[in-house]
């Protein structure tokens, strides 16, 4: 079990990528989800609005996956949840695979906490080449 990294206030990804701290490439990938809710799906997912999010509307496993069109470089993995919102849509366990395709995932994350911020949870001491990566929230 891995414990996330909180960023320090007010250090949201979009600041750190102004920084030059972090890059995102999360458009460089095709997203996909498990299961939505109209108007809830990965356009909420990955829009800048902090108002506005995912919901599933399926039977756990909850999945995100991103997928890259060829092998890349992952060093961190940011993700918002907010708790305190709305605790019966927010996840208490996360996990993070990556692998060459679906049938080789491997976990190299996993969160069980009650999240409320942004927190840097797939940091990795070494990058990870990954042509698919899954996110599974429950």
């Amino acid at each position: 079990m891995t414990t996330p990294n909180k960023t320090p206030p007010g250090a949201d990804p979009k600041q750190l990528e102004r920084t030059g701290t972090v890059r995102e490439i999360g458009s460089q990938a095709v997203w996909s989800l498990s299961s939505c809710k109209p108007g809830f799906g990965v356009d909420q997912l990955r829009d800048d609005n902090l108002e506005t999010y995912w919901q599933s509307d399926g039977s756990q496993p909850h999945l995100v996956n991103i997928q890259f069109r060829r092998k890349t470089t992952v060093k961190t993995l940011c993700i918002y949840a907010d708790y305190k919102s709305d605790e019966s849509y927010t996840p208490s366990k996360i996990s993070v695979r990556v692998g060459n395709n679906f049938h080789n995932l491997q976990e190299i994350r996993f969160v069980v906490e009650p999240f409320w911020s942004w927190y840097l949870v797939a940091r990795c001491s070494r990058a990870v080449a990954s042509a698919a990566a899954a996110l599974v929230a429950a």
